[in-house]
């Protein structure tokens, strides 16, 4: 297996050559930067896999380093591990929402350490794995076809407002959505009216493919939960490479099944979890399809609709968990201060 490349940003010297010399003796091809301004010239060069880096540090500070790295593409989504002698809440919320993926409070064990890198690279392994047997796998497979050579390069797209609709139930589907940026709520209404949200779902996800695979009317509404862009793939074009092409079919099978267990799981949760258990579960979802920003922006009835119950019990809920807490509330949304209390509520 090729070796994996970690950058160091820190600038003392005897910290950052302790963390370099660990993470070379566990097998990993190590570069360092004594200042911010050296580390980004270091991850624009190498493109490491991850990126460990001290925030207190003269000139250019870790928080600088983290965003010119997202504003860069070939740097924007390598996973980001913050270090730093301060504990304070406040530098944990700034790091979480600017798009750090994990974070150490020195001192810390070396173990720590080790285990924080493995634990993004894993995820972040599986998040690629994820995406390109998605939107990217499905759009490749299907440049492959001569009929359909032109599928990937000259796809439509469409931007959605927040709140505007994509399709409704009953719509006749006309093509497979693809979502290129943004989020959307798939969601059902029962006969008084009321909203069931069933997914959240964000980019490199589809949308529509089951009516399309049955050649039925859609069953459910899709809206944008805010400006969102979508890719449009035409109905027949989807359904000629669906039906015709075994591998791009077993993909939509796996798809299809994920689909079916998640949706397993929502029911017993539904019949048997407390209001406060799903509750949690669901914040913890959004948390995760959230691109490493601790703040979640949604309505309180769209989280009641996820949960199931009424707005209010769900504001009694996110009281308790912000007494205890778990989170804060203000004018941006939901800030989740400890995530991992919250995922313990769920288990």
């Amino acid at each position: 297996m090729e070796q994996r490349k970690l950058l160091v940003i820190e600038d003392n010297e005897e910290m950052r050559d302790n963390i370099v010399e660990l993470l070379e003796l566990s097998n990993y091809k190590v570069f360092d930067a004594g200042n911010g301004k050296d580390g980004v010239k270091q991850a624009i060069k190498e493109t490491p896999d991850l990126i460990i880096c001290d925030i207190m540090m003269p000139g250019m500070d870790g928080y600088e380093v983290l965003y010119l790295l997202s504003q860069n593409p070939s740097t924007s989504a390598i996973p980001f591990i913050f270090l730093t002698a301060k504990s304070e809440k406040s530098d944990f919320r700034k790091g979480m929402s600017m798009g750090a993926d994990d974070y150490l409070t020195k001192p810390f064990e070396e173990m720590d350490l080790l285990e924080a890198v493995e634990r993004r690279l894993k995820k972040y392994d599986q998040l690629q794995t994820e995406r390109k047997s998605g939107v990217e796998g499905f759009l490749e497979e299907a440049a492959k076809f001569g009929s359909l050579e032109n599928l990937k390069r000259d796809r439509k797209t469409r931007h959605f407002d927040k709140k505007e609709s994509i399709f409704k139930q009953g719509d006749f589907p006309h093509y497979l959505y693809a979502i290129k940026s943004g989020k959307v709520k798939i969601f059902k209404i029962n006969t008084d009216g009321k909203q069931f949200i069933h997914q959240i779902l964000g980019p490199e996800e589809f949308m529509g493919q089951h009516a399309l695979i049955q050649d039925v009317n859609h069953t459910e509404f899709a809206e944008a939960l805010e400006p969102t862009e979508v890719i449009l793939i035409p109905r027949l074009d989807f359904q000629n490479l669906i039906f015709q092409n075994r591998e791009v079919s077993s993909q939509f099978i796996k798809m299809l099944s994920k689909d079916i267990v998640d949706k397993e799981h929502e029911l017993i949760g539904l019949a048997y979890d407390t209001l406060r258990k799903r509750t949690a579960d669901n914040l913890i979802k959004l948390l995760d399809a959230n691109n490493g920003s601790a703040t979640i922006n949604i309505s309180r009835n769209d989280l009641a609709s996820m949960v199931g119950t009424a707005t209010e019990s769900v504001i009694r809920v996110l009281s308790e968990f912000k007494k205890d807490g778990l989170i804060k509330i203000d004018n941006t949304g939901i800030s989740i201060e400890q995530p991992d209390e919250i995922r313990r509520i769920r288990f």
